[in-house]
């Protein structure tokens, strides 16, 4: 790996296009460096995991929404639309839209936390639209996806964008972006140019994500993939983009980051080096913020020594300044500790989470969310029992350059009315890859198993399972497998009406 020192250049010092970010970072996805067989693995558990989290929310209102939007832009030799009918194309962008929001609708697919935080499983949907529609093999998809993790992890280690209050989508435009040109196989030239206008393009606020979060937490990551699929469109046609969007007197980091005296050290691999980034991130084994995960563990755990839970008087845990400033107390959001938030803020309240797996020694990606679940009294009475304290030595673990001792855990203290403390904690979720039990391709394909049940036929699930574990040996054209198709009458409609 090589450390690149990013800065801010002057309009009147001249910053060479190979010195620039983009252009580091085009060259690696313009490598053709050799697959590493891990990544190669890990890639397919990654499409059976956004496989299972796309499928059980079909009918969710946002899925519902961006799907009407998609099926309003048919094209002939287009890509497929999860859920309908594998002979009906449509434009890619479009189905990236829908497809990417379905994936990240239910906040339950992978993770990657450092200096910033990203779902890098957020781009494989675009990726797949756009392999579907250009006729690619397996192998250009499994290319293409390990090229984006890349990109993605590392900007993530390097640049943090919610210090500025930027939504992190902002560094899955440019991965999206690099792993669409790695997979065309596209010069170093043209994908520099569209990193950068897919970057230009991604920048937003934060405030999806704060507050009353709406249904926009859903389609932003979507928004995002759509608009790095323009991007590439748009300088394949030879058109060119803002430059240097990352060191410019006006770029990104001047304007919108850390100023004009920032410096940034983003990692990447050398030139024809094997890319395993993606072997750093984790998937989530319940459906909520992934800061939550363990807590979630420590939670189940902590219920088996609590006889009695009308006896508590407080819970204080200590944690990472990232957990207690984003889905803590110290966020200072009172939705938080409303049980008439929406979901979207419910799974971002680890107050709320913390309550309901201690009561229920269980977590559920439905059932756990309910207007009922939430309301429950004695439900309340512990969440609002609940407060977040920043310990400086658990934020020190959160950022661990070691992935092996990075930690996304927390200590509780539970204080009974007898004055009788309970404490307990939890470096890290049990499914994380140095945790208790981590995922394998079996845990992925009974996640796939248990949230498609009863939406998806056996015969197609099955078909499903069998064809992803063998992508590297899709032929150009043959990426169409990778759909999943239930009944036409399962799937809801919004019929309202809007413009398309």
């Amino acid at each position: 790996m090589i450390i690149h020192k990013v800065k801010v250049y002057p309009s009147k010092r001249d910053c060479p296009k190979k010195k620039q970010l983009a252009w580091k970072i085009a060259e690696i996805a313009s490598d053709n460096a050799k697959l590493n067989k891990d990544s190669v693995e890990m890639v397919i558990n990654r499409i059976i995991d956004n496989a299972s989290v796309a499928i059980a929310s079909l009918n969710r209102k946002p899925v519902i929404s961006s799907r009407e939007m998609a099926l309003k832009h048919p094209r002939k030799n287009g890509a497929m639309l999860f859920g309908v009918n594998s002979n009906l194309k449509y434009d890619c962008e479009w189905v990236a839209w829908s497809n990417g929001t379905a994936v990240r609708e239910l906040d339950f697919h992978d993770t990657f936390l450092a200096a910033d935080y990203s779902h890098p499983g957020d781009n494989i949907p675009p990726l797949l639209s756009v392999a579907q529609q250009k006729k690619r093999s397996g192998v250009d998809l499994l290319r293409g996806i390990i090229t984006a993790y890349e990109v993605q992890v590392n900007l993530v280690k390097g640049i943090c964008l919610h210090k500025h209050k930027v939504d992190h989508i902002a560094h899955l435009g440019p991965s999206v972006a690099a792993g669409i040109g790695s997979m065309l196989k596209l010069n170093t030239e043209t994908i520099y140019q569209a990193i950068q206008q897919a970057l230009h393009t991604t920048v937003s606020t934060r405030q999806s994500r704060k507050g009353e979060i709406s249904s926009w937490k859903a389609f932003a990551p979507a928004h995002a993939g759509k608009l790095a699929i323009e991007a590439v469109d748009r300088v394949m046609r030879g058109e060119g983009a803002p430059s240097p969007i990352y060191e410019g007197e006006d770029s990104v980091i001047a304007r919108i980051l850390d100023g004009k005296k920032a410096l940034y050290k983003v990692p990447l691999p050398k030139k024809g080096e094997t890319k395993k980034a993606i072997l750093e991130t984790y998937t989530k084994e319940y459906s909520a913020e992934y800061q939550s995960q363990a807590l979630i563990d420590l939670a189940k755990k902590l219920k088996k020594r609590i006889r009695n839970l009308n006896q508590i008087k407080k819970i204080d845990i200590f944690t990472s300044h990232h957990t207690h400033y984003v889905i803590g107390t110290g966020a200072n959001d009172p939705q938080k500790m409303d049980p008439n938030a929406s979901r979207e803020t419910l799974d971002h309240s680890i107050m709320y989470i913390f309550a309901v797996a201690l009561e229920d020694g269980d977590w559920h990606h439905i059932k756990s969310y309910t207007k009922a679940r939430a309301s429950k009294k004695s439900t309340i009475k512990i969440w609002q029992s609940i407060k977040t304290h920043e310990d400086k030595k658990w934020t020190k673990k959160y950022h661990d350059p070691n992935p092996k001792r990075k930690s996304f855990g927390a200590k509780v203290v539970v204080t009974l009315n007898n004055g009788k403390k309970i404490t307990d904690s939890l470096e890290r979720a049990d499914a994380h890859p140095y945790g208790a039990r981590p995922f394998r391709r079996d845990n992925y394909i009974n996640k796939f198993l248990t949230l498609t049940r009863g939406i998806l036929e056996k015969k197609e699930s099955d078909r499903f399972i069998k064809v992803v574990q063998k992508l590297k040996k899709l032929k150009p054209g043959q990426l169409g497998k990778l759909n999943l198709v239930v009944k036409k009458s399962k799937l809801k409609k919004n019929l309202k009406k809007a413009i398309f």
